[in-house]
This record gives structure tokens, sequence and C-alpha cells, in this order.
């Protein structure tokens, strides 16, 4: 399957809506998800473990295509994890090693101190053959401050107080507490490190898959990808 411009305007157009029908954009965005995984295995039936689970959209996504839908999150307010979830951090799964048939964590690692132990972690409970997918915003690209976007390319913290002197109060992504500085660099030389993952796919998410060749160009592809993507088959 080829991805290409009409995906992108769809998505950005749901994105738009993020904070004030926000329904809209995650249903899109739970949707999207479930293609992408379709293209490399079927859902019916598997585990399915949401590592920083988000809105109920995604678990109404996954349970539809027939998923055994498992969200985890250390917030036990997540509406996905007061329905059925697990109350965990990422960096320690209340899972067995080789135990998961996906592993699907999406906008979670720019939320963590450790984002590589976090992958790792994913990587651990999936079973061989199983799949881990992988998605986050890197901090140079335009969303990568969040709310305070795109000031966060004039320093994060300057970016912050400016969204507290307009809105009268702090943003709720806080630099380098609970939003870090992560890059498209650092997803894809940890993706290349592991020996026992293959990596299946590496490209930026919402764009079109003919923009995947922006990863080749160092500094471009910090600005241009927006969101990493990585879908990785446990070995």
């Amino acid at each position: 399957m080829q991805r290409g411009i009409a995906r992108s305007v769809r998505l950005f157009r749901a994105f738009r809506l993020e904070q004030s029908r926000p329904e809209v954009f995650y249903g899109a965005l739970a949707a999207d998800s479930i293609e992408l995984l379709d293209e490399w295995t079927t859902l019916d039936s598997k585990v399915v473990v949401d590592v920083g689970a988000g809105p109920a959209e995604f678990a109404h996504a996954f349970r539809a295509a027939g998923a055994r839908y498992v969200p985890v999150d250390y917030d036990p307010s997540v509406s996905s994890v007061r329905d059925g979830g697990l109350v965990a951090t990422a960096e320690s799964l209340p899972f067995a090693d080789c135990s998961v048939d996906v592993v699907f964590s999406s906008n979670l690692w720019e939320h963590v101190r450790d984002p590589e132990a976090v992958a790792d972690e994913a990587v651990r409970v999936a079973r061989p053959g199983g799949l881990v997918f992988l998605s986050y915003t890197n901090w140079l690209s335009p969303w990568g401050g969040h709310e305070t976007s795109p000031w966060h390319w004039l320093g994060g913290e300057r970016a912050a107080r400016r969204y507290e002197r307009i809105n009268g109060h702090a943003p709720k992504n806080t630099v380098d507490k609970t939003l870090f500085r992560v890059s498209v660099a650092q997803g894809l030389r940890w993706a290349h490190g592991q020996p026992d993952v293959e990596l299946l796919a590496a490209r930026p998410r919402y764009l079109p898959d003919a923009a995947r060749h922006v990863l080749r160009v160092p500094g471009v592809r910090e600005i241009v990808t927006w969101n990493l993507l990585l879908i990785l088959r446990r070995r």
C-alpha cells in the first residue's frame, strides 16, 4: 500500500481539531494506526498492548479489529485505562518476556526521560515474530513543543513563558519534566542498534510514503519529519 498526499491532508485536517473536537482527531489517528499495522500483521485475536495508552478511540478501533487490547498507562485517570486497563510505567511493563503479539506506543517517547529504556522494554515483552509499533514527535518538528509550538524553536523555556503570559496558565507539557528533546537520529540509532529486532519501516508518520527518503538527510529530517514512525519485528 502506498500512502499519498490525500491521506496526509486528511490527517492534518483532523489534527486541527485536536483541541476543540479531540474525538475526531484521535478517531482518525486510531483508524490510520490500524491500517499501518494491517500491512504487517492481522490483528484478529492478537494481544495488543498499548503503552502510554491514550484516548478511548484507540481502544474502540483495536477491539473493532478483533484485537485483545490491553491499555497501559501510569495515569489511572486515562479513559482507556479506566475501561479495563493496567496502571504501570512504560519502563517496567507487567508482562512476561516474549508474551505480547503487538506492542503499540504512539506519541510516548517524547514524554519519558529514558526513551531507549521504554523501547527496550517493548522489545522484551514482544514475542518472536511479534511487532513493535513506535512513533513520536521529535523536538525540532513543527509540533515538537506541542501546545507551545512553533515558539519552541526559540527555546523551550521561552516558549513556555510566552504560552503562560498569553493563556494565563502554564502549558500542560513542561520541557525537561514531561516533554523532552528527542530527535529523529535518536530513534533511528536505537532501532538500527537492536540485535533482537528487524526494522520493517522507518518514515515520517503523517507524510506520504515517498517522504521516507528525507530520513537520509541529517538536519533536514529533524525539521521535516514531524513524527517518526518505526515498525519492528521481534526476531
